[in-house]
């Protein structure tokens, strides 16, 4: 039964992820629309920024915003917090079911790093815990006074840091890794910054003091990074599906790239939805992105270029490979401890399954190093070479 349960524990964990997720993401892209579309009209009250209205499902609604706090506050107050504590809660329990639980197979890489296990989720919870305070000091310092000084900044932190994961964990771990970061970035902001400030304005409210102006300042230049990290995020938690993102040789550069991309796309949304000229050009701008990642990804696994391109490849050299290096695992009965049916469902002990599942192994062990995970078995950068060859046109 232990297999059967910790594989529905996982379904369960990342089910919940993405259901939070959705909502974290929608509620934070809804408001920054929001915000962003508020026009000033005349028969306003001192003290707001402006109005919207919107219709929706059949009715009308008229938002006004305040930049401090209405003259009274009203007895009933939603409080949007929930849906980041509850992404980041499960997020980093499906860390610990999937990550932590198979660090051998999903952390570590001998290759990159040799850590034991437990080196390997110190190393992850350092990575967290190190980066957010990092992060947290240069919005405190005086870069933070400067939107765009502050964004350039963070924007190299975070490249260094996609750097530095790929030299301490397997490809699939560290990009894995920047998203969790940003993510608990993203959450800590809602939780330390966004809602005590928001707290402090309300406690002011009912002492009959004026809130100071600088909390929602500091509020909202926290949920305006929220909201130019989110596409990068989400990308970065689904890269572990997608083996020339993770597990190719300059992964860390695909990573800057991505981060880039995500803000010119919401550059693109926000200045729309502020009413200001649609700069257009950010759509060229992503494209080109795209296909600078799609570059970036042929150059294959980071040990590559240690093998020459092999002239011919027969079958059955790669029928050798795959036997002693992949149908361990990818087998009706594997034999490798902790697995105890193939993965995916892809089984390659035969020469039909080999043949029938060629792109899979070609861009999983041979255009990137992502399979065997860890390279548990040695696969050796020869051996990858003649992989990526055999169905060649």
């Amino acid at each position: 039964m232990e297999p059967i349960v910790w594989e529905w524990i996982n379904v369960a964990a990342r089910w919940l992820h993405v259901v939070t997720a959705v909502a974290w993401i929608g509620s934070s892209f809804y408001f920054i629309h929001l915000d962003l579309s508020l026009r000033k009209r005349p028969h306003l009250a001192e003290g707001t920024q402006g109005e919207a209205w919107q219709i929706h499902g059949g009715g009308f609604y008229n938002m006004v915003k305040y930049l401090v706090a209405p003259p009274q506050l009203p007895k009933e107050l939603t409080w949007f917090k929930w849906e980041s504590y509850s992404t980041w809660l499960s997020g980093f329990f499906l860390l610990v079911v999937l990550y932590y639980r198979s660090a051998d197979l999903l952390l570590i890489d001998p290759a990159v790093l040799d850590l034991p296990w437990w080196g390997a989720v110190l190393a992850s919870l350092a990575s967290l815990a190190v980066g957010w305070h990092v992060y947290d000091a240069l919005c405190k310092s005086p870069l933070g006074k400067d939107d765009t000084r502050l964004a350039l900044a963070g924007y190299v932190f975070l490249v260094a840091v996609a750097w530095g994961l790929t030299h301490v964990f397997s490809g699939r771990g560290a990009l894995l890794h920047l998203g969790a970061l940003i993510g608990t970035m993203m959450s800590a902001n809602v939780f330390l910054i966004i809602i005590p400030n928001q707290r402090k304005t309300v406690d002011a409210m009912l002492r009959g003091e004026a809130p100071d102006p600088a909390l929602g300042k500091q509020a909202k230049q926290r949920s305006l990074h929220n909201n130019y990290l989110t596409l990068p995020v989400v990308f970065f938690m689904i890269s572990n599906h997608y083996p020339l993102a993770f597990a190719t040789r300059y992964n860390w550069v695909i990573a800057a790239i991505v981060l880039a991309m995500g803000a010119v796309i919401r550059h693109f949304f926000n200045s729309k939805h502020a009413g200001r000229p649609v700069p257009w050009w950010t759509w060229g701008a992503a494209a080109a992105g795209m296909l600078a990642i799609a570059w970036l990804s042929t150059a294959g696994p980071k040990d590559s270029a240690l093998a020459a391109a092999p002239t011919r490849v027969g079958f059955a050299e790669i029928q050798e490979i795959v036997s002693t290096r992949c149908s361990m695992c990818h087998a009706a009965s594997p034999v490798w401890a902790g697995i105890h049916e193939a993965p995916r469902g892809v089984r390659l002990d035969s020469a039909e399954a080999i043949r029938r599942h060629a792109g899979p192994i070609r861009v999983q062990a041979g255009l990137s190093d992502a399979m065997p995970p860890g390279n548990v078995t040695g696969i050796t950068p020869e051996e990858r070479r003649i992989l990526a060859a055999w169905t060649q046109p």
